[in-house]
This record gives structure tokens, C-alpha cells and sequence, in this order.
């Protein structure tokens, strides 16, 4: 089993930044891929972005490619997420979730967090 609880969500203007963070416990978080997936109002949720166990293997959806950074610290058992350039398009709700491979497809994860807001302005 895996508990996540995201945060550091918040209101922030276009072309700003936002750092999200997502607290592990449980299940031993260096042995499990971690991912992000967004959901925006009217929309399914979507891939952000994935690390594998050891951070080697990373994974982007092209909108935030360039743009966005995924990491984790191990010994903090906690993932990143660092935003920067923020769009209006990036307004959504952010979950965090943890699955055996990193992954694209939200059905490849088995535990989701409960999800942080994160406003753009312009």
C-alpha cells in the first residue's frame, strides 16, 4: 500500500513558477515509479510527467517538455514537480501517483494522491 498527499498548489501569473510537492508513505517509495497527471475543468485527466525508481528513466508530455522538471529525493520519500512558464492552459488540478513502471497512461497507476490546485492568471 501507498499513501500520497500532494501540495504546494497555489495562484500564480503567466510566465511565473510553482514547485508541487508529493509525500510518500507506506510501501517503500524507492522501489515505486512515480508519475503527475493534471485535470482541468471539462477534461479528462491527462500525463505530465513520470520517473522511474532510481530517476534515470523520465518521461514529458510534449505540452510541458522544456517547461516543467520531474524529480524525487528518495530519502525524503517525496517526487517534484517544478513548473515553470506557466500557461493559462496549465490551470488544473495536479495529482501524484505511484505504479511499478513509469508510464503515460493514468490506468497504469494503482495509488493517486488527492490532487492540489494550481491557478494561472494572465
Amino acid at each position: 500500500q501507498v499513501q500520497l498527499v500532494e501540495s504546494g498548489g497555489g495562484l500564480v501569473q503567466a510566465g511565473g513558477s510553482l514547485r508541487l510537492s508529493c509525500a510518500a508513505s507506506g510501501r517503500t517509495f524507492s522501489s515505486t515509479a512515480m508519475g503527475w497527471f493534471r485535470q482541468a475543468p471539462g477534461k479528462e485527466r491527462e500525463f505530465v510527467a513520470a520517473i522511474s525508481r532510481s530517476g534515470a528513466i523520465i518521461y514529458y508530455a510534449d505540452s510541458v517538455r522544456g517547461r516543467f522538471t520531474i524529480s524525487r529525493d528518495n530519502l525524503k520519500n517525496t517526487v517534484y514537480l517544478q513548473m515553470n512558464s506557466l500557461k493559462s492552459e496549465d490551470m488544473a488540478v495536479y495529482y501524484c501517483a505511484a505504479a511499478n513502471e513509469p508510464s503515460r497512461y493514468k490506468n497504469e497507476y494503482a495509488y493517486w494522491g488527492q490532487g492540489t490546485q494550481v491557478t494561472v492568471s494572465s
